[in-house]
Order: C-alpha cells, then structure tokens, then sequence
C-alpha cells in the first residue's frame, strides 16, 4: 500500500533565491580566507616621523650643550680677581694727574702760613715750624684720602662691570636653552600635527581597503536577510509525495529478524 507524505515548500523563486545566496555566500567566504590580509594591515598604515619632527630632532641634537660656553665664561667672572680685567688702563694717569695738581694747590698755602707768621712776629721761630709741619700732616693725609677714593673708584667701576658681565654669560646661557627649546618645540608641535593628518588618511585608505575586502561578503549577508525576509513573509506550498509501500521482507528483519517476523510478513492472519 503506497504511503502519501505532506510536505511544505517555499515558492520555487525564494527557492531559487536561497540556492544563489548560499552559492555567493559561500565564494565569498572563500575569496575572504584566501584574502591577503597584508594589503589591509601592516605598517604601510601606520605614518611615519614627518620632516619637522626631524628636524626638531636634530637641532635639539646639535644644540645639546650649546649654553657650556657662556657657564664657562660666567665661572670666570665669578672669581675674586675677575674685576681686574675690567680696570681701566688710564687710572693711574688719572691718579697722577690728580695728585699733582693736589700737590700744587698744597704748596699755594705755604705762602700763606709764611704771611701769617710774619705778621705775627714769629717768622722762623719754632710757632711757624709747628704751623708748618701740622699743614703738611693734613696735606699728606688729605692726599692719601684723594688717591684711596681715587682707587676705590677704578676698583667699584671695575666691579661693576664685571658683575654685569657675569649676569650677560648667565643671561645668554638662559636664553641659548630657551630659544633652543622654543624652536624645538615648534618644529615638534608642527611636525606632529602634519603627522596626525597623515596618519588619518592612511587610516582612511586602510578602511576603505577593509571595506573593499569585505564587500563581497557583507553583499551575500545583505541578500541573505532579505532572503529570510520574503521565506518569513509568503506561506509555504503544500505537496503531497507519494511513498511505496514498505517491503514485508525489510519490515519484517526490522521488527527483530526472526523466522517468525518473517512468516508472519508472507503470511497475513486471517480475519
């Protein structure tokens, strides 16, 4: 007796549409593991140092130590004996100058003490020697006062000048380092900046190198939904398949193989 099985089938379209998307599905899978993966990953992605950053680089090189010489020179300054450089080669004819013309001022009061005596009545007696030798202690002692200030001038001066010098080596130090620092810094902020936009567009190439790789694949994904889509949406068509009947033989072994199972399958009781 022939055995009828029920079966519910999708329109021959969507299935026709389900068999193309698993063939695409299926080259595309294929084409994506044999991919090259290095022509979507590597370092060709990845920028580079830019030429201000090297730049930078190399002028902070060069300019390491630069600001030595100007701390040598300012340790020099720095010494007890420092000021002497800065003495003028003109004071001692200044000092002499100035101490003759004292001296002949001096000599002009003589005269004066001689009168005094004179009028008084002890020229060349031992009043006048005494006037004449107090005059001279002052003279001397006012002369020594002159050239001591007269020293101690050329010595602040020179002073002077070399604590200015000293502060200018510290200064030109301070400011080698800052320019320095500041070009560098330029040049790296510069530089980094022209970095980052390199390494955006790469990273733009890179995408658009993932997305090419994977567009076959994402392509058959897509298909694939919209083929779930219409196999959700049209009802299925019901066929009816017709199944010869079961062997008695087969049935018979099936049901336990026995000599009885096997009679019993060529000879039907009957009713």
């Amino acid at each position: 007796m022939a055995v009828t099985e029920t079966r519910v089938l999708p329109p021959e379209f969507i299935e026709a549409a389900g068999k193309t998307y698993l063939g695409d599905l299926a080259t595309a899978t294929g084409q994506f593991k044999t991919a090259d993966l290095s022509k979507v990953f590597g370092p060709q992605f990845v920028a580079g140092q830019d030429a201000l950053q090297a730049q930078a680089q190399q002028i902070a090189q060069q300019g390491i130590g630069a600001y030595k010489p100007f701390l040598q020179s300012a340790s020099a300054l720095a010494g007890p004996q420092a000021y002497q450089q800065f003495m003028s080669p003109y004071q001692q004819d200044v000092i002499d100058t100035t101490l003759k013309e004292f001296d002949v001022q001096a000599a002009k009061g003589l005269p004066s003490l001689a009168a005094q005596a004179v009028k008084a009545g002890a020229f060349g007696g031992g009043r006048e020697g005494v006037q004449r030798a107090e005059y001279q202690q002052a003279s001397d002692r006012n002369r020594a006062a002159l050239q001591a200030q007269l020293l101690q001038q050329g010595f602040g001066q020179a002073q002077q000048l070399a604590q200015r010098a000293l502060s200018n080596q510290l200064n030109l130090a301070g400011q080698q380092q800052a320019f320095l620092g500041q070009d560098v810094g330029a040049l790296t902020t510069l530089g980094a900046q022209n970095q980052a936009l390199q390494q955006a567009q790469l990273q733009a190439q890179q995408q658009l190198a993932q997305q090419q790789l994977q567009q076959p694949l994402t392509a058959a994904q897509t298909y694939g939904q919209g083929v779930t889509s219409l196999i959700a949406g049209y009802p299925g068509q019901t066929t009816q398949i017709a199944q010869p009947s079961p062997n008695p033989l087969a049935t018979a072994i099936g049901a336990g193989g026995t000599l009885a199972g096997i009679y019993r399958a060529f000879n039907p009781p009957t009713a």
